[in-house]
């Protein structure tokens, strides 16, 4: 009895698993169309050439955003702490 119970209860937990997988699969896989604000003339402008158009793009321009980035932070020279006096 103890084994069919802790059969169940694994079976279960498998089960609700499953379930949230599928969920999050199915939240990435669903493309968002780009929010483009109307211009002042009333017509919709054009997306610029930068604008990534998938995740991988995206994810490509923020690696190079934060590399750009540090590398700009080490380039500045830092700060020398003053000398303690004793």
């Amino acid at each position: 009895m103890r084994a069919v119970f802790g059969i169940v209860t694994v079976l279960l937990a498998l089960a609700m698993v499953g379930l949230l997988v599928k969920n999050q699969l199915s939240a990435t896989s669903q493309a968002l169309p780009a929010v483009v604000p109307p211009s002042a003339s009333g017509q919709a402008e054009t997306a610029p050439a930068a604008a990534p158009q998938n995740i991988k793009e995206q994810s490509q321009s923020t690696q190079q955003q934060v590399k750009q980035s540090v590398e700009t932070l080490l380039q500045q020279p830092r700060g020398l702490p003053e000398a303690s006096k004793p």
